[in-house]
């Protein structure tokens, strides 16, 4: 197989997935975000705005030029599909709020789908290697197959990451909300807070609570509001998190001392999940040390010992 193909194919990949990326994470619209961005900055200059709305029109005529590369949209689009409803929570969990992410998400899949079949069609074609029989469709449909699940564990990952970073930051965001209501502010009003002090250290979390105040704002209540918050997260000790501090607000008990608890349990949690990890770490390191140091570390103190007595028996013989 000549090699300037492979490189040729590994860069349409590359660069195929590389446009689908930009479309989820850069190029994709993100309402939530720009009114966010306006409310903590600020007026903005009304020369950057008109840049702003010439460069989002010129982003959604794009996006509308590629979403009709995908054949699942329309049947996946409908407000009532619970497919589609179930789908577009996974994005929101993994930060991709804009109203076009189904979309995109769908299109990138059938982009990368078509590619990686087309690829694999290419380089069976071009190779010295000429399969017969069923071979050859069921290299290019395993590399179809690929494609095709390949944007779900992206997904999946960036779900993982988001959770594990929304985890690490909750205990401390809960000390300090519960500074902030000892001090006197109420729920709303100390959230807001703690959401403003975290931004540099803990962009998500500040993002999560900004969003919380902001349906507080436009007349939401507080127990829908936290319930949005626990669905955008997608953690099951958050989900807990709500429920305390929704029964605590319905029937009048004291908010601070529940989050007191409640802090100290999710940081004993942390701390039992790490002195999990390390305890599963012995076992895990075992298969390694079997089959790559132990053979390296055998040869080298046996092999001279197996040279001598080799020579020995060379010379008795």
């Amino acid at each position: 197989m000549n090699a300037s193909i492979l490189w040729f194919a590994a860069l349409v990949f590359a660069l195929v997935v590389t446009i689908c990326l930009a479309l989820l994470t850069r190029w994709m619209p993100d309402p939530g975000r720009q009114r966010l961005a306006r409310i903590t900055d600020g007026r903005p200059d009304p020369a950057q705005a008109a840049q702003s709305r010439a460069w989002q029109a010129s982003q959604n005529r794009l996006l509308s030029a590629l979403l009709w590369l995908s054949p699942w949209t329309a049947g996946l689009s409908g407000a009532g599909d619970e497919r589609a409803k179930a789908l577009r929570l996974r994005l929101v969990q993994a930060g991709w709020r804009s109203p076009v992410a189904l979309p995109i998400f769908f299109t990138c899949k059938t982009l990368i789908t078509v590619l990686l079949a087309l690829v694999a069609w290419i380089v069976l074609a071009a190779s010295a290697w000429s399969p017969s029989g069923m071979a050859r469709p069921a290299v290019v449909m395993l590399a179809a197959a690929l494609g095709y699940y390949l944007p779900d564990a992206v997904l999946k990952l960036r779900i993982q990451q988001r959770q594990q970073r929304l985890m690490h930051a909750f205990p401390d965001a809960l000390d300090l909300l519960r500074l902030c209501m000892q001090a006197g502010l109420g729920l709303d009003a100390a959230m807001e807070r703690v959401g403003r002090e975290m931004r540099q250290a803990r962009p998500l979390l500040s993002e999560e609570f900004a969003l919380t105040g902001l349906a507080l704002r436009a007349g939401a209540s507080r127990a829908d509001a936290l319930r949005n918050m626990s669905q955008r997260v997608g953690i099951k000790d958050i989900d807990a998190l709500v429920v305390m501090l929704i029964q605590a607000d319905r029937f009048g008990t004291s908010v601070s001392e529940s989050l007191q608890v409640y802090s100290d349990a999710l940081r004993t949690e942390r701390r039992l999940r790490a002195e999990e990890a390390a305890a599963k770490l012995p076992v895990k390191l075992l298969i390694p040390l079997i089959f790559c140091v132990f053979p390296s570390l055998l040869t080298v103190l046996l092999g001279p010992v197996v040279v001598t007595l080799a020579r020995d028996f060379v010379r008795t013989v």
